[in-house]
């Protein structure tokens, strides 16, 4: 079971179906991402894409960060969302790169309570750069 988190707090995850990038042609709507996927191969279904979900393997794996900035810098403006291995202090940089939402297993939110999520929902307040010009 998964855990929805958005600025809100924790939420159920909405059955959607989801294909990868090689069944994207025949169906669109939901578009499954590997780390390791070109984004720019999505690129003529992304005004049919309602939600685009990247996988995170591995909290030290950050390439999703950049497909999502990439994605929106592309022209994608559905909901994004992370999924997988990611940490509360990462929720922050996944807003600011361009996620809308975080999909999170149980065990996680067992170990990281909805209240470590909600500390960095003001995730604008948790810009490194602002705080060195302050």
């Amino acid at each position: 079971m998964s855990l929805l988190v958005t600025d809100q707090g924790f939420g159920p995850v909405p059955a959607l179906p989801f294909v990868s990038l090689d069944q994207i042609a025949s169906h669109c709507g939901a578009l499954d991402l590997a780390q390791t996927d070109a984004p720019e191969a999505a690129l003529p279904y992304l005004a049919d894409l309602a939600c685009i979900r990247i996988a995170f393997p591995s909290v030290a794996d950050g390439r999703g960060f950049t497909l999502a900035r990439r994605l929106r810098a592309l022209g994608f403006t559905g909901t994004l969302r992370a999924q997988g291995a990611l940490i509360a202090d990462q929720y922050a940089m996944a807003r600011r790169s361009g996620f809308d939402e975080v999909e999170i297993p149980q065990a996680m939110a067992d170990r990281q309570p909805q209240e470590q999520w909600l500390a960095r929902a003001n995730w604008h307040a948790h810009d490194y750069q602002s705080r060195l010009r302050a």
